[in-house]
Protein backbone atom coordinates (compact mmCIF):
# COMPACT_ATOMS: atom_id res chain seq x y z
CA UNK A 1 0.00 0.00 0.00
CA UNK A 2 2.49 2.24 1.00
CA UNK A 3 4.08 2.48 -2.52
CA UNK A 4 1.65 4.86 -3.80
CA UNK A 5 1.42 8.39 -3.81
CA UNK A 6 -1.34 9.87 -1.42
CA UNK A 7 -3.30 10.27 -4.52
CA UNK A 8 -3.36 6.63 -5.61
CA UNK A 9 -4.67 5.63 -2.44
CA UNK A 10 -8.10 4.49 -1.92
CA UNK A 11 -9.75 4.33 1.04
CA UNK A 12 -11.49 0.79 1.38
CA UNK A 13 -7.83 -0.26 -0.45
CA UNK A 14 -6.52 -3.76 1.31
CA UNK A 15 -3.14 -5.27 1.19
CA UNK A 16 -1.70 -8.33 2.31
CA UNK A 17 2.08 -8.48 2.88
CA UNK A 18 4.47 -11.69 2.67
CA UNK A 19 5.19 -14.21 5.77
CA UNK A 20 7.42 -14.08 8.58
CA UNK A 21 8.15 -16.57 10.63
CA UNK A 22 8.95 -15.98 14.36
CA UNK A 23 12.26 -17.87 15.88
CA UNK A 24 13.54 -18.38 18.94
CA UNK A 25 16.63 -16.38 17.90
CA UNK A 26 14.30 -13.15 16.93
CA UNK A 27 12.91 -13.62 20.79
CA UNK A 28 17.01 -13.83 22.32
CA UNK A 29 18.30 -10.95 19.96
CA UNK A 30 15.12 -8.56 20.34
CA UNK A 31 15.80 -9.29 24.58
CA UNK A 32 18.83 -8.12 24.05
CA UNK A 33 18.44 -5.04 21.89
CA UNK A 34 15.17 -4.34 24.14
CA UNK A 35 16.80 -4.83 27.24
CA UNK A 36 13.55 -7.11 27.83
CA UNK A 37 14.30 -10.18 29.72
CA UNK A 38 10.87 -10.95 31.22
CA UNK A 39 10.72 -14.62 31.85
CA UNK A 40 7.85 -15.59 29.76
CA UNK A 41 9.73 -14.97 26.76
CA UNK A 42 12.54 -16.53 27.72
CA UNK A 43 11.97 -19.04 30.27
CA UNK A 44 10.30 -22.29 29.06
CA UNK A 45 9.88 -23.80 33.15
CA UNK A 46 8.37 -20.21 34.01
CA UNK A 47 6.79 -20.15 30.63
CA UNK A 48 5.36 -23.52 31.83
CA UNK A 49 3.55 -22.61 34.73
CA UNK A 50 1.80 -19.17 32.58
CA UNK A 51 -1.83 -19.40 30.69
CA UNK A 52 -0.05 -19.70 27.64
CA UNK A 53 1.78 -22.76 29.09
CA UNK A 54 5.09 -22.12 27.13
CA UNK A 55 7.07 -19.17 25.90
CA UNK A 56 5.61 -16.02 24.01
CA UNK A 57 7.15 -13.50 21.31
CA UNK A 58 7.52 -9.54 23.08
CA UNK A 59 4.68 -7.79 21.07
CA UNK A 60 6.67 -5.33 20.33
CA UNK A 61 8.90 -7.40 18.41
CA UNK A 62 6.36 -8.82 16.46
CA UNK A 63 4.95 -5.29 15.70
CA UNK A 64 8.68 -4.45 14.86
CA UNK A 65 8.94 -7.35 12.67
CA UNK A 66 5.31 -6.11 10.80
CA UNK A 67 7.09 -3.16 10.12
CA UNK A 68 9.36 -4.47 7.88
CA UNK A 69 6.88 -6.79 6.25
CA UNK A 70 5.30 -3.54 4.87
CA UNK A 71 6.36 -2.06 2.10
CA UNK A 72 7.73 1.45 2.31
CA UNK A 73 9.28 2.79 -0.47
CA UNK A 74 11.37 5.47 -0.35
CA UNK A 75 10.62 8.84 -2.00
CA UNK A 76 6.61 8.59 -1.32
CA UNK A 77 6.37 7.70 2.12
CA UNK A 78 7.45 10.93 4.05
CA UNK A 79 7.71 9.43 7.42
CA UNK A 80 6.19 7.26 10.10
CA UNK A 81 3.38 9.19 11.73
CA UNK A 82 2.40 6.79 14.82
CA UNK A 83 -0.13 4.02 15.62
CA UNK A 84 -2.88 4.24 17.66
CA UNK A 85 -5.42 1.87 19.58
CA UNK A 86 -2.98 -0.95 19.42
CA UNK A 87 -3.91 -4.17 21.15
CA UNK A 88 -2.11 -7.61 21.58
CA UNK A 89 -5.23 -9.60 21.16
CA UNK A 90 -3.09 -13.09 20.98
CA UNK A 91 0.15 -14.41 21.45
CA UNK A 92 2.50 -15.48 19.14
CA UNK A 93 4.39 -18.24 19.79
CA UNK A 94 8.73 -19.29 18.03
CA UNK A 95 7.30 -21.28 15.10
CA UNK A 96 4.51 -18.93 14.10
CA UNK A 97 3.90 -17.14 10.68
CA UNK A 98 2.69 -13.62 10.97
CA UNK A 99 1.79 -11.52 8.29
CA UNK A 100 0.17 -7.94 7.88
CA UNK A 101 -2.98 -6.83 6.54
CA UNK A 102 -3.74 -3.14 5.53
CA UNK A 103 -6.93 -1.21 5.15
CA UNK A 104 -7.22 2.14 3.84
CA UNK A 105 -9.62 3.43 6.60
CA UNK A 106 -9.14 7.63 5.72
CA UNK A 107 -6.76 9.97 4.37
CA UNK A 108 -6.77 13.57 5.98
CA UNK A 109 -4.69 16.31 4.14
CA UNK A 110 -1.51 17.79 4.84
CA UNK A 111 0.99 20.22 4.57
CA UNK A 112 4.07 20.69 1.90
CA UNK A 113 2.80 18.17 -0.48
CA UNK A 114 1.72 15.40 1.85
CA UNK A 115 -0.65 13.76 3.15
CA UNK A 116 -1.32 11.02 6.28
CA UNK A 117 -2.76 7.87 5.20
CA UNK A 118 -5.01 6.05 8.07
CA UNK A 119 -4.83 2.54 8.12
CA UNK A 120 -6.68 -0.27 10.35
CA UNK A 121 -3.63 -3.00 10.46
CA UNK A 122 -4.05 -6.38 11.66
CA UNK A 123 -0.40 -8.33 11.92
CA UNK A 124 -2.62 -12.32 11.48
CA UNK A 125 -0.69 -15.84 12.31
CA UNK A 126 -0.85 -18.67 9.97
CA UNK A 127 -4.36 -19.53 11.32
CA UNK A 128 -5.79 -16.15 10.27
CA UNK A 129 -6.19 -15.16 13.68
CA UNK A 130 -5.66 -11.49 14.54
CA UNK A 131 -2.74 -11.49 17.14
CA UNK A 132 -2.04 -7.44 17.18
CA UNK A 133 -4.72 -4.59 15.93
CA UNK A 134 -4.09 -1.31 15.54
CA UNK A 135 -4.28 1.92 13.36
CA UNK A 136 -1.31 3.05 11.22
CA UNK A 137 -0.80 6.32 10.24
CA UNK A 138 1.79 7.64 7.62
CA UNK A 139 2.97 10.77 6.11
CA UNK A 140 2.78 9.86 2.42
CA UNK A 141 4.05 12.57 -0.45
CA UNK A 142 1.61 13.60 -2.74
CA UNK A 143 4.61 13.57 -5.76
CA UNK A 144 8.03 12.35 -5.88
CA UNK A 145 10.16 14.45 -3.32
CA UNK A 146 11.06 17.49 -5.78
CA UNK A 147 8.29 17.58 -7.70
CA UNK A 148 5.66 20.46 -7.50
CA UNK A 149 1.87 19.39 -6.15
Amino acid sequence: MFNKYYGEVEVGEEWMSGGRTITEADIVNFAGVSGDFYPLHLDREYAKSTLFGKPIAHGMLVLSVATGLMNFTPGIIAAFYGMDKIRFVRPTFIGDTVKVRLTAADKQEGKSGTGVVVCNTEIINQNGETVIAGTLRMLVNKAPVGAEV
